[in-house]
């Protein structure tokens, strides 16, 4: 059997295939109403038996070169799915969370089409999958190609959880030793950076729910805690509590999320966060 028929048949006997059903559905509407890019829609999503097949299609075409082609890219991607279910379970959380708290995305469908973010950061799912392996350098070889392409730079040894937006993306860097947990949200030109050369454990820890807004530099070995929220501009060099809202440069506390997980809210003001 392939392995682009066992993730198809692994991932179609799960009660999460609603997600692959309402892509299609919602993809099949946008070709009739867009005939121009009816070849675009089959070739992303409608030849395709699951959700894992489309993403590793998708993801394979925009970051091939002379190097790797697009088959080749698709193969590591399909044997990384295979071989570790989570990288799709993961992926699943990441396009409902885009769903659910981005104004500008009412279908499943577009982020797996279309926004980079989400892409960048299931390229690195795969990368980390190969780091954790011993295959370091195909790893590199993806971070500098995600890189490249969607000018999102994530280590492929960094610990990143599921249910993550980041949105529009442009100008991210997350460090080697940082860790993110489950259900964060960040936007573009965010940071999880060292504070200088030594080497070892160097860069932040972001617990779950943290809300990270546009420009935000944290950096160091810190630790910003759960349901923290950190304004756009911001430069973290301290820790963050939990449940506080931070701003500034350097970033004070100035006041407290009024909700659990700021990150579902994307409420980005800090002037209702009341000391």
């Amino acid at each position: 059997m392939s392995k682009e028929k066992q993730v198809g048949q692994s991932k179609n006997s799960q009660s999460s295939d609603w997600l692959w059903v309402t892509i299609q559905a919602e993809v099949a509407v946008l070709s009739q109403q867009e005939p121009i890019l009816t070849s675009f829609f089959y070739d992303a999503v409608l030849s395709h038996q699951s959700l894992e097949e489309a993403l590793s299609y998708n993801l394979a075409v925009q970051i091939d070169n002379t190097v790797l082609s697009a088959l080749t890219i698709r193969e590591v991607f399909i044997e990384a799915m295979v071989a570790e279910p989570a990288i799709g379970d993961s992926m699943r959380k990441d396009l409902t969370a885009y769903v659910e708290r981005d104004p500008a995305c009412d279908q499943y469908c577009l982020p797996l089409l279309y926004f980079k973010g989400f892409h960048a950061l299931q390229i690195y799912r795969v990368a980390n999958w190969l780091w954790r392996n011993g295959r370091q350098s195909l790893a590199l070889y993806l971070q500098n190609r995600v890189s490249e392409i969607f000018a999102v730079d994530i280590h492929p040894a960094a610990q990143i959880g599921s249910g993550i937006m980041i949105d529009h993306a442009t100008g991210m860097v997350i460090g080697e030793t940082a860790v993110v947990g489950n259900n964060v949200s960040m936007l573009h030109s965010v940071t999880l950076g060292g504070t200088g050369a030594h080497a070892g454990d160097r860069h932040p820890k972001i617990r779950c729910g943290v809300l990270i807004a546009a420009g935000a530099k944290i950096l160091g070995n810190i630790e910003v805690g759960e349901g923290a929220k950190i304004g756009a501009g911001s430069l973290v060099l301290e820790p963050v509590p939990a449940h506080t809202t931070v701003a500034g440069v350097p970033a004070k506390i100035v006041g407290h999320p009024s909700e659990a997980e700021p990150a579902r809210e994307m409420d980005q003001r800090i002037d209702g966060d009341g000391i």
